[in-house]
């Protein structure tokens, strides 16, 4: 599936299912709390806390519901990510073109 096809699907299922998006604020909240679940998976998972019985480990489940709520923002703001990712690529190649191979940093172990 495209990313384009994502905003496409998601805003169908809006439409079918969710009778309506949140509003952006909280949508921007909701943003914050998929994060927030994705953070607790991934220090539990790479970090040194352990899991609780019962909670979810799937770091995937979380990134999807990440994405879920990114896609509804950009549907209900105009933003086509497609662009918006492409435009990113250019500005990130631009900028860092040299610096991260020049990083003595990131030569290290």
């Amino acid at each position: 599936m495209t990313i384009q096809e994502a905003q496409e699907r998601v805003d169908q299922w809006i439409k079918s299912y969710g009778v309506r998006y949140f509003n952006e604020l909280t949508n921007m909240a909701c943003l914050t709390e998929e994060v927030g679940e994705l953070a607790r998976v991934m220090a539990r998972r790479y970090g040194e806390q352990s899991f609780k019985e019962g909670e979810n480990q799937d770091p995937a489940e979380e990134m999807a519901d990440v994405l879920w709520v990114l896609i509804c923002l950009a549907n209900q703001t105009g933003v086509d990510l497609t662009k918006a990712l492409e435009a990113s690529f250019e500005k990130k190649t631009h900028r860092d073109r040299d610096r991260h191979h020049n990083n003595v940093k990131l030569k290290q172990g």
